[in-house]
């Protein structure tokens, strides 16, 4: 399956600019249920991209629904939370369009906005707590890309996916 490709310089984006699709696999259940809550407290409207139980289920099941709405433009921006949030990115990252990164601390959440220009984020369960996973995601949300050189970069990540 095909999907758009967003330049990774451009502002403009069919979807809401607060909408988040947000999913974890059986590992990081309650705490998607804590980011769920805490964006909507934010004001963003958050597309629910499952699981809902601890029954166990494969991550890039969950990767792909959460990419395939960011791809398309229907959500702004994704969160996939899995046990170590490594293979979920992996996962996500074969959408085409998609620049998913995972992020373990404050540091990693603004670079891969400021220069990478990511627009799926991916969060280790059983690597960060409540708080850090709060810290992760506000950072993460707000930091805007720095364009510049970090956009001639961006554009040759993506030259490299339109090759293959």
């Amino acid at each position: 399956m095909d999907y758009p490709i967003t330049s990774p310089t451009s502002s403009s984006n069919t979807s809401s600019q607060k909408t988040v699709a947000l999913g974890t696999d059986h590992g990081g259940v309650d705490l998607k249920e804590i980011l769920k809550k805490h964006l909507t407290e934010k004001g963003f409207t958050v597309i629910d991209c499952g699981t809902n139980t601890k029954d166990s289920v494969d991550y890039p099941d969950i990767a792909l629904s959460v990419a395939k709405l960011v791809a398309n433009g229907k959500a702004w921006r994704g969160i996939i939370i899995d046990g170590a949030g490594i293979g979920s990115c992996m996962a996500a990252n074969k959408v085409r369009g998609i620049r998913a990164a995972l992020c373990y601390d404050y540091a990693t959440a603004v670079n891969s906005r400021e220069h990478n220009n990511a627009n799926v984020l991916t969060l280790g369960a059983g690597l960060v707590g409540v708080n850090l996973a709060n810290l992760i995601v506000d950072t993460w949300l707000k930091t805007e890309f720095g364009g510049g050189r970090h956009a001639r970069r961006v554009d040759k990540i993506m030259a490299i996916e339109n090759n293959f």
